[in-house]
């Protein structure tokens, strides 16, 4: 007979203590599930703009990321929420996340008027004429 190993799946799991991302861009964490389509969030951030008042939220509405806040206790109150949240480094962690670094990418594109786009561009330029100019000097070489 052969071994049958079983794992649990990698997916991310609607649970007490996920950290989800609201449609407004805050983050806030599930402290209680109300139904299978609604959730009681929390988000008590440092970051003004992450933070996310107590509330019911839609599933529909919201991510899941993959970090988790462990063993939040099922009904946990604001205060304990952001003890919890801060010994677990929610901030920090999120800030470090590839997720947070392209939504911050994104908005500082969003933000350049033409005159930076233009200077972008001749930055690229620049750079490409730099690359090529070394690739052309190694295959001589060769």
């Amino acid at each position: 007979m052969a071994d049958i190993q079983i794992g649990s799946s990698a997916w991310r799991l609607v649970e007490v203590g996920r950290v989800l991302k609201l449609e407004d861009g805050s983050l806030a964490t599930i402290v209680e599930i109300v139904d299978h389509k609604r959730v009681l969030v929390d988000g008590p951030s440092s970051d003004p703009k992450l933070a996310a008042p107590r509330g019911v939220v839609s599933l529909a509405k919201t991510l899941l990321t993959p970090l988790v806040i462990a063993k939040l206790p099922r009904g946990a109150r604001t205060g304990a929420v952001k003890k919890a949240w801060e010994a677990a480094g929610i901030d920090a962690k999120w800030k470090e996340s590839n997720w947070a670094k392209k939504q911050l990418q994104q908005e500082r594109r969003k933000a350049l008027t033409d005159f930076d786009r233009f200077k972008v561009m001749r930055l690229k330029k620049q750079r490409r004429f730099e690359e090529r100019k070394a690739l052309a000097k190694i295959k001589a070489s060769a």
